[in-house]
């Protein structure tokens, strides 16, 4: 039988319509597929699954509309039901933020308050949070407040966005300091990638901490290791020599004697963390001394379906201060006291109540024992956000109200881990602390160092005189009788970074800069100059325009911030100033030296 024309269109049509459909319902299997395998990983606490598969889910939805999906998760107190793609973008800024990736966390919550505020009310609470580590505290202070007005229920996001906004305040105050650019903070170098913290002082430049350094392949296990520290930098790294464990281990500290080390071990399963700490001591064996197995401290510390942490061994060895959530604390993690018997056993524990723990968390105990003073992490203070780094004078059970190091000890992220070799009289002297606040995602190794300051000096007015001084060759502008004359201070802007082999600034550089053009706005006659460096690699040609196009992007960027293009100088050396050889002595290359050459420095030149 002949088909007509019209009935084999008809045929045709209905067989692209079905395969159509077919297509249509694969591809909505797949997104779906998607959508579970991203929840279930958000689940788990695999954040960094999760995204991924959220991004697949998102992309694979295309620009389709917010359909209803009965199986979104929904809250009760929602008014109205929320689509899988809603829920997606949120889950996936919720994933970015818990990676500490607020670049990428910031533009999706600012979506979902401009579409979906009601549907998803803690969204502007996280926005402003995100915008805040991202140092853009007007913004972060605006949303913090829709928050606050929006927000219908009394629990602890309200009460946590009262004290958000008063850390916004305190942030701009303490930027604003005038003796903040006394100290400086830096990376220590130590050319690999991954976490690294919990520094503890273990002798003579020996630093003992926590890493999750790549090895064989494997990472993000955390490890003890111990390296040799000199003025920014960390050789002979190894592992502590614990014996091999499946488990994480970090958060430790060395008794006097450096025979007796307890330390913190912990897994994830589920998403859910368990820690306790452990002891392990040193044996001879004839020939060496190795450490043995450790052991779990007892139910006096650690106590069964409760995490305990962060341990740090008194003077004199008869106290430990650890970290739990146990029963009996003021909220969340509390730092309490156990008293140890002559084998280093704890026998008794105690809580130093709301003196020094909130209701929210505490982290990372650390007593300085020249000046006498208790340091730790709280994210239960007014502060710059995140965890703040607290100190508090005294001894167990006699300490003084906590007072917030300010800045630049803190930053607008988070900051837990210090120690100190300081003097009595000066605990921020040879400071190693933690913080995450250049990373991409997690805490690093910095070193606070003490600046040389800027002397202004006042040259009494001499009658007939003048003062001469030189800004080009042959070319003398006569000035004032009266100047000031500073003392030149050539400061190297740690934590400004670039686009490998271009002069792009990084995103990782706002903070710095940022807290860079609030202090150059607080010093209206302070006019500097900004100078780029690089290693030698490459030509001069190339390396002197490199330094020149950054300079100028970081002059760009303050002025972009507020301060006066006429108050900055952008100039650039190329390698013609090297701080450190690019090579060894044996003519192998040196990196750690060409690091520090690769350097944006600021040189105040004028104190008006």
């Amino acid at each position: 039988m002949k088909l007509t024309v019209y009935k084999k269109r008809l045929i045709t049509l209905a067989l692209a319509g079905g395969l159509m459909l077919v297509v249509c319902a694969v591809q909505a299997q797949l997104s779906y597929d998607y959508l579970k395998a991203a929840d279930s990983y958000f689940k788990k606490a695999d954040y960094s699954s999760a995204f991924a598969y959220y991004e697949k889910f998102l992309q694979a939805k295309g620009g389709a509309g917010d359909e209803h999906d009965p199986y979104a998760i929904t809250s009760a107190k929602k008014k109205a039901a929320v689509s899988s793609k809603q829920q997606a973008v949120y889950q996936l800024a919720e994933s970015y933020r818990l990676l500490t990736v607020y670049d990428k966390a910031a533009p999706l919550y600012q979506q979902i308050t401009a579409e979906h505020a009601a549907e998803f009310p803690l969204a502007y609470y996280h926005y402003a949070t995100c915008l805040r580590a991202l140092a853009r505290y007007s913004e972060a202070e605006k949303a913090i407040n829709s928050f606050i007005g929006s927000y219908k229920e009394n629990d602890s996001y309200s009460a946590n966005a009262q004290r958000e906004l008063l850390n916004l305040r305190f942030i701009q105050q303490q930027l604003q300091k005038g003796d903040s650019a006394q100290y400086a903070i830096s990376k220590i170098s130590k050319g690999k990638e991954g976490a690294s913290y919990a520094p503890v002082w273990a002798g003579d430049n020996t630093l003992l901490f926590t890493a999750t350094w790549t090895e064989g392949g494997k990472g993000h296990t955390n490890h003890l290791f111990k390296a040799t520290y000199n003025n920014g930098e960390l050789s002979n790294v190894s592992r502590a020599g614990l014996p091999a464990s499946d488990l994480h281990e970090g958060a430790a500290v060395l008794s006097a004697d450096g025979n007796t080390m307890y330390l913190t071990r912990w897994q994830v399963k589920g998403g859910k963390k368990s820690a306790a700490i452990y002891v392990s001591r040193k044996t001879n064996n004839g020939t060496h001394t190795e450490w043995q197995a450790p052991v779990a401290l007892s139910e006096v510390v650690n106590t069964t379906g409760y995490n305990s942490q962060q341990p740090f061994l008194m003077p004199g060895g008869k106290q430990l201060l650890y970290v739990s959530d146990k029963p009996g604390g003021q909220g969340g993690l509390d730092i309490w006291v156990a008293e140890l018997n002559s084998d280093g056993n704890p026998v008794k524990t105690t809580n130093p109540g709301m003196g020094i723990n909130t209701q929210f968390n505490e982290q990372a105990p650390y007593y300085h024992a020249a000046s006498r003073t208790l340091v730790f992490a709280s994210e239960g203070r007014v502060g710059m956000g995140g965890y703040d780094l607290f100190y508090s004078k005294g001894t167990v059970g006699n300490w003084d109200a906590p007072e917030n190091f300010g800045y630049p000890v803190n930053s607008v992220k988070d900051d837990i881990y210090f120690a100190s070799r300081g003097s009595s009289d000066n605990i921020l002297e040879q400071v190693v602390l933690s913080s995450d606040r250049s990373a991409v995602c997690c805490l690093e190794l910095l070193q606070l160092q003490k600046q040389q300051p800027v002397v202004a000096k006042v040259t009494p007015p001499v009658p007939d005189s003048a003062v001469v001084t030189k800004t080009e060759p042959e070319k003398p502008v006569v000035k004032e009788p009266l100047t000031k004359e500073p003392v030149e201070t050539v400061t190297v802007l740690g934590n400004v970074f670039f686009e490998l082999n271009k002069a792009t600034v990084t995103r990782q550089s706002y903070p710095q800069l940022d807290s860079l053009a609030i202090q150059l706005q607080a010093r209206a006659n302070t006019i500097v100059e900004i100078s780029g460096h690089t290693d030698d690699t490459g030509s001069d040609e190339l390396n002197q325009q490199l330094s020149e196009e950054r300079a100028a992007n970081v002059v760009a960027y303050l002025v972009s911030k507020g301060v006066s293009k006429s108050r900055l100088t952008a100039k650039g050396y190329g390698a013609t100033k090297p701080v450190a050889p690019n090579k060894n002595a044996d003519g192998t290359d040196n990196p750690a030296g060409r690091e520090k050459n690769r350097r944006t420095e600021m040189r105040i030149i004028t104190i008006q």
